[in-house]
């Protein structure tokens, strides 16, 4: 008597592939990056000296192999064998992704550690929710280039204006340290409160300017950009826009620094997030 032995599906087989091979690299991001977390608090408790040179460079190659990690795990989870994924999550972790690649690759050149105590364990955090078998929107295919140069310039613009939002609260607990003569293990290694500022505007300068390329790019190849169900992403996109257009006009006409600045930051910062988390938020969990 024959004996007939069922063969697994091929698709389910690369499913299965896909799915382990994410929660690898993921877990290996997260690993790295929760153990640079505690290298960097440590280095922050410690006075410098060769101890904290060599903490630096070993947080620098977790730093490094949690970003290609991080990058295996942000490619499979976008693009996927059914399309192009814009969900929640998986946008979250490329942002998160895209946002440490510069902060580390800054770190070489300028006094960026302090980041990596507020970024690396949200990103650990993200790796692990995008584990979680939560809401999905469907995947698109057969993206123009134009659209997908919108979704880019958005992704790094919005980068780099998160990073600016994090400079802007360091600096704002650093004029808050210095104002009560106060004096913290985390003082210690920021950088100067004129260099902090100048940082700032750096990226919010940089920042401003890919937003402005973002904003004109989907005008031009996003259809239906005022949409109902775009629209408030697309408002809440302008208004920001032209929260960071008066903190750079008053920077430069009135000297605006310090406070103001930090609030001006912080503001144009508050409105991308509801334009981005909040919209698809709303579209994803809340009205699916």
């Amino acid at each position: 008597m024959r004996h007939w032995h069922s063969v697994p599906n091929s698709t389910n087989l690369t499913n299965t592939n896909s799915v382990m091979s994410v929660q690898l690299t993921a877990t290996l991001a997260i690993a790295c990056y929760l153990t640079a977390f505690g290298l960097q608090v440590r280095a922050s408790l410690q006075p410098s000296g060769s101890t904290a040179s060599i903490a630096k460079g070993s947080i620098l190659w977790l730093s490094g192999l949690a970003l290609a990690a991080h990058f295996a795990t942000s490619w499979q989870q976008i693009f996927t064998d059914s399309g192009t994924s814009f969900s929640l999550l998986p946008l979250s972790v490329a942002i998160f992704m895209v946002i440490n690649f510069m902060v580390v690759a800054g770190s070489l050149r300028r006094p960026f550690h302090s980041l990596f105590l507020l970024l690396f364990p949200f990103s650990a955090l993200a790796l692990a929710l995008s584990l979680l078998p939560l809401w999905q929107s469907p995947p698109r295919n057969n993206l123009s280039v134009g659209l997908s140069l919108h979704i880019l310039l958005s992704i790094i613009a919005y980068s780099l204006l998160s990073i600016a939002a994090l400079e802007a609260l360091f600096l704002a607990y650093q004029n808050r340290q210095l104002h009560q003569h106060h004096s913290s293990p985390l003082m210690r290694i920021l950088p100067p409160l004129q260099t902090m500022e100048s940082l700032l505007f750096s990226l919010v300068i940089t920042g401003f300017t890919l937003l402005t390329l973002a904003l004109v790019s989907g005008l031009l190849f996003v259809d239906n950009f005022f949409a109902q169900h775009l629209v408030h992403k697309t408002i809440f996109s302008i208004v920001a826009w032209l929260v960071y257009g008066i903190l750079l006009w008053g920077h430069f006409r009135w000297g605006w620094r310090g406070k103001t600045a930090t609030l001006w930051t912080l503001g144009g910062f508050t409105l991308l997030m509801l334009a981005f988390w909040g919209t698809k938020f709303v579209l994803e969990v809340i009205l699916a």
